[in-house]
């Protein structure tokens, strides 16, 4: 049981956004020429392009939603699939982890909730990519006046949005059913805040870059899912850490997911569960250490691998 079944579906719903209309809602001047007043402003003004791009980012960010949520399949997937899996994971395993007074579903939810976040980012944001790249939406945007980086920002606009409601959700069905206590220490509302953001930044950057590798629309999901099924059965996400063999503990230490799950653990999880850990601690200084190492990598990656069209 896996949390990919829906990528497909959500990968096209974002891709769909790109063939929106570009930014704004063109105008038609007294000559009848066709114009964009944002991108004529960036164009205009060279001075203050970091600026306007962002501010067209944003833009775009806000016309990927609206694209994504007129696609009743994919929100009801998005959000629902997650939740369901979680219901069912936690009905399955119940009592509580040996040494410990926590329950198996409350672990369940810090693993499910990491998973989320990463099926939203990495696996969404790759399929749609190579999507919009087969079908030849991003050569046509590569042809606009739209600076590039507007694009990057707009899909990292729409990954925040849908990570950040799918956990408001997660957490708000937990906490009745599964007796999960949110923390009433601000640093740890802090710690949150801090992994989310990494976690959603870094994974949206290697989905980004992981994009390039499918040639094709419908090898996509082929290419995609594989990976990130394996990560979350190494990373704690279905089967305690200290249950898996100690080399597999160390392959999933190499990327996101296991130091998501682990945060989110140190989150909601009293202190005392540190101690199963393999570590035997949380790690908090590491968990940020490898997600920031993530997000500057997976930015590089982004750059030496990003293509606009396909090759030939």
């Amino acid at each position: 049981m896996t949390t990919t079944v829906p990528q497909i579906d959500v990968g096209a719903s974002f891709a769909r956004a790109a063939t929106s209309s570009l930014l704004t809602t063109p105008r038609t001047a007294p000559d009848g020429a066709t114009t964009h007043p944002e991108l004529d402003e960036h164009r205009a003004r060279p001075g203050s392009s970091a600026s306007s791009t962002v501010r067209l980012g944003l833009r775009r960010g806000l016309l990927e939603l609206k694209s994504f949520f007129r696609s009743k399949e994919a929100v009801v997937f998005t959000f629902a699939f997650p939740i369901m899996l979680l219901l069912l994971f936690g009905s399955i395993f119940g009592g509580t982890i040996d040494g410990t007074d926590v329950s198996y579903k409350q672990v369940l939810v810090a693993g499910v909730m990491a998973s989320g976040i990463m099926s939203v980012t990495f696996s969404s944001l790759a399929t749609s990519i190579a999507i919009e790249r087969h079908d030849g939406t991003l050569k046509r945007l590569a042809g606009t006046p739209m600076p590039k980086g507007a694009y990057f920002i707009g899909k990292v606009v729409l990954t925040f949005v849908c990570a950040l409601a799918e956990t408001a959700l997660m957490l708000a069905i937990s906490v009745p059913l599964f007796g999960l206590r949110l923390p009433a220490d601000a640093a740890k509302w802090g710690i949150f805040a801090g992994v989310f953001l990494l976690g959603v930044v870094s994974c949206s950057l290697i989905g980004i870059a992981y994009g390039t590798l499918p040639r094709t629309a419908k090898s996509a999901p082929a290419i995609v899912n594989p990976p990130f099924v394996v990560l979350q059965f190494i990373s704690g996400v279905w089967v305690l850490e200290s249950q898996l063999p100690e080399g597999l503990r160390m392959v999933a230490a190499l990327f996101p997911l296991k130091w998501m799950a682990q945060g989110f653990r140190s989150v909601f999880l009293p202190d005392a569960f540190a101690a199963v850990e393999p570590a035997g601690s949380w790690q908090t200084p590491l968990t940020f250490a490898v997600l920031a190492a993530w997000c500057v990598g997976g930015f590089v990656l982004c750059l030496l691998t990003f293509r606009w069209k396909t090759k030939d």
